[in-house]
């Protein structure tokens, strides 16, 4: 399971403390985000208007009213400095382990029975 932001506070100008449904909670600021970007974030740029933001439970992470949202899974890899694992890596992670390979020497003449 990937976490989801559950709580979103603004602490003020663009910087926002965000906590994440496995406990972890940590502070970003958005302003390298948000200004001189244009187009869907022009209205972020309002302070006014940046700090209506809410935490959209269906999608887990942060909305605001015009309908911009940032990715969960990158908002806790900047909180958490951890990179962004794959679905099949976080899979793989959780899964049985993998059994160790046997190494064969490329200049081996192993020959597999049929």
């Amino acid at each position: 399971m990937f976490p989801r932001v559950k709580q979103v506070r603004y602490l003020g100008d663009y910087r926002l403390e965000l906590g994440f449904a496995d406990g972890v909670v940590g502070e970003l600021d958005f302003e390298a985000r948000v200004v001189g970007r244009g187009g869907v974030f022009a209205p972020l740029e309002d302070v006014d208007f940046f700090k209506q933001v809410q935490v959209d439970p269906e999608a887990g992470t942060i909305v605001w009213p015009n309908g911009v949202d940032l990715c969960p899974d990158v908002l806790y890899s900047q909180v958490t400095g951890k990179p962004i694992r794959s679905e099949r890596e976080a899979q793989t992670a959780t899964s049985r382990p993998k059994r160790a390979r046997q190494r064969v020497p490329a200049n081996s003449s192993v020959v597999q029975p049929l």
